[in-house]
């Protein structure tokens, strides 16, 4: 019998490039996966439109079964993808700090002309709130805990935080499994034990608590 052939997809953050992955996408690697970095323009594209594109490259992979992994805006993109193109090759779904909820962060810096020109279209359905319910899926959340700052200096964040979102920010009806970690919102993608909670979800559904 021919092995399944699995692919885990990361997809990055706001004003991010993809490559502050890297150490996730090396244990990723380590624990069995093959894994591709999916990189868009956080700035300048919707979560729509990147979603759109996502939707394009990922028919281009020949695997049998495509997990998806996104980190902050990265996880409300991936909620647009099944919106947009809801018929996906089997595979779970981990979001990392993402702000299904909306972000008061982003709320707090699109009150001025230029809060709002630095998040460019990630405002649209995207931190602000607004985005889909993703149908059809796993999908595990990780949210960090351990935040002090930047956060607090320009809004007040309700207990726990990750430093950028609140974990009260980071619960949505698609989410079947939520992790905590003491970590900040960069330590979500740094994190050692995160990678390996992220592992285990994509192989059992669960989180090894």
């Amino acid at each position: 019998m021919t092995a399944m052939r699995t692919t885990v997809v990361t997809l990055h953050g706001w004003h991010m490039t993809g490559a502050e992955m890297v150490l996730l996408r090396r244990r990723l690697h380590a624990a069995g996966y093959r894994v591709r970095a999916f990189r868009y323009p956080s700035r300048r594209a919707s979560p729509e439109e990147v979603a759109r594109a996502l939707a394009a490259w990922l028919e281009t992979l020949p695997d049998d079964m495509v997990h998806l992994v996104g980190h902050s805006l990265g996880g409300v993109i991936l909620r647009h993808l099944f919106a947009v193109a809801p018929v996906q090759r089997p595979g779970r779904v981990v979001m990392l700090g993402s702000p299904l909820a909306g972000s008061r962060v982003a709320a707090r810096l699109a009150a001025n002309r230029a809060g709002r020109w630095w998040l460019g279209r990630a405002l649209d359905r995207g931190l602000l709130g607004g985005s889909p319910v993703l149908r059809g899926r796993q999908v595990g959340m990780i949210a960090g805990t351990r935040g002090r700052f930047p956060g607090p200096l320009l809004t007040e964040l309700p207990e726990p935080h990750d430093g950028l979102v609140a974990v009260e920010e980071t619960r949505g009806p698609e989410v079947s499994r939520h992790l905590q970690a003491p970590v900040t919102h960069m330590g979500l993608i740094f994190s050692d034990p995160v990678a390996q909670a992220v592992a285990h979800f994509l192989e059992h559904g669960e989180f090894d608590l």
